[in-house]
């Protein structure tokens, strides 16, 4: 982002954007099926939807909806799983650590926002050792509206001090480039992440697109 001014504060979605947790997604479903007498599904059918959540993972791994009467039991073992596991495999995506390292030497805060709740979020966040390292941490537990409503970016500002008007969000979902934007922030999309059709990503109206981490250590510079 070399024509724009230092940023306030680089502020990171969590899952596929700053953090690989795929490879636990995919475990934890794989062995939800395998203890209800189905086949492991392959790991790139899981992860192009860990963006989504567990109701994605539900839907993906058992092909049902949230009105079904066996979503409610099978959303809740899979949290669970989910929950005893969070960071087995799931780590930084790599050089991601550079991007944050060069940010602390400049001075530039940055933090996560996330539609993860913080059961998961916090000792996720914690046992990789970002805790100490980020400035925020915003989950949906700490706001009344989830993004793509700008309400948790603002909050994330607020705590750091920084301006919106001045700070970037990256994400790998449409959500988080309407909510930066929403925020009046810039926004930058990372193709890498968890994407369904990674074409689409030219269509969410981000102000810069990151195809790959490299990409994203240059918009940053």
């Amino acid at each position: 982002m070399k024509s724009e001014p230092i940023p306030s504060a680089v502020l990171f979605d969590l899952d596929g954007t700053l953090i690989d947790t795929a490879p636990d997604f995919i475990r934890c479903l794989n062995q939800l099926r395998q203890q209800h007498g189905l086949t492991p599904l392959p790991a790139d059918h899981i992860r192009r939807s860990v963006s989504n959540g567990a109701r994605a993972m539900i839907r993906v791994g058992f092909g049902l909806e949230p009105e079904h009467p066996d979503y409610i039991a099978k959303h809740t073992e899979f949290l669970d799983l989910y929950e005893a596991g969070v960071a087995i495999e799931t780590a930084l995506f790599d050089g991601m650590d550079p991007i944050l390292k060069a940010l602390e030497a400049r001075g530039i805060p940055w933090g996560i926002v996330t539609n993860k709740p913080v059961r998961f979020a916090a000792p996720l966040v914690d046992a990789l050792g970002l805790a100490q390292r980020c400035a925020v941490v915003i989950c949906p537990d700490h706001v009344a509206e989830r993004k793509p409503h700008p309400e948790a970016l603002f909050l994330a500002c607020k705590q750091i001090g920084a301006d919106p008007a001045s700070a970037v969000y990256v994400g790998d979902h449409e959500r988080d480039i309407e909510a930066g934007r929403n925020a009046g922030m810039r926004t930058i999309a990372v193709r890498y992440g968890y994407i369904e059709e990674p074409e689409s990503v030219d269509l969410w109206q981000a102000d810069l697109v990151a195809d790959t981490v490299d990409d994203l250590a240059k918009l940053l510079q």
